[in-house]
């Protein structure tokens, strides 16, 4: 949410948590601020979506940072968010790395074990959300954080329990049908079909 498509107020109504974008892919202060009014008018669990600093790309390039910078990248962000989320009397509940940063977390687990530290030392109390079955849940895990393991309706997995990445044409589920068939696969029967037919399993929690 608060990325600027135009469509959060639709959206907001129907979900229990929004992951709201720093303004470092995309949105600013004010996009943040309407867009935490708006969860609390629905009550709707605020968390921030921290990225890469790359509004050009939308967070989407993958960016080789020292580890320092990643940590810092994940502080300033959550600081800013945080503090409009005080400033209207809510308060943060998860943190989502956007993008690039969360492909990269998901493969990687020094970049995983960065990022859970970041939010760990921001606020201890804080959820950290990452791909099922990733380094970046079980690193998060390793250190006490709690984490959501999230699934996706939209898009299409790997065998090895990764997301096929958006270079390939098939890598977007567009029929509204399937992807409710894949949520429901992966909620009532935890397991997903990838796109070479082969059932894994997956931990759907978000």
């Amino acid at each position: 949410m608060g990325e600027g498509v135009g469509n959060d107020e639709l959206i907001i109504p129907f979900i229990d948590a929004a992951s709201i974008s720093c303004g470092y892919h995309a949105g600013d202060a004010v996009t943040m601020q309407e867009t935490i009014e708006s969860c609390l008018r629905y009550n709707v669990s605020i968390g921030a979506h921290p990225s890469f600093h790359d509004r050009e790309n939308f967070g989407r390039k993958e960016m080789d940072l020292p580890v320092h910078e990643v940590y810092e990248l994940i502080i300033q962000q959550l600081i800013v968010v945080n503090d409009i989320s005080h400033s209207l009397g809510a308060t943060l509940a998860h943190v989502k790395p956007h993008g690039a940063l969360y492909n990269i977390s998901a493969k990687d687990e020094l970049t995983a074990n960065v990022i859970a530290r970041a939010v760990k030392d921001f606020d201890s109390g804080l959820v950290l959300y990452g791909l099922s079955g990733s380094h970046s849940i079980s690193e998060a895990q390793k250190i006490g954080l709690r984490t959501a393991s999230e699934v996706f309706a939209d898009r299409t997995y790997q065998d090895n329990g990764s997301l096929a990445p958006r270079s390939l044409s098939n890598s977007m589920i567009t029929d509204t049908n399937k992807a409710v068939q894949q949520v429901l696969q992966m909620v009532n029967e935890g397991v997903v079909t990838t796109l070479s037919g082969k059932r894994i399993p997956i931990l759907a929690e978000t």
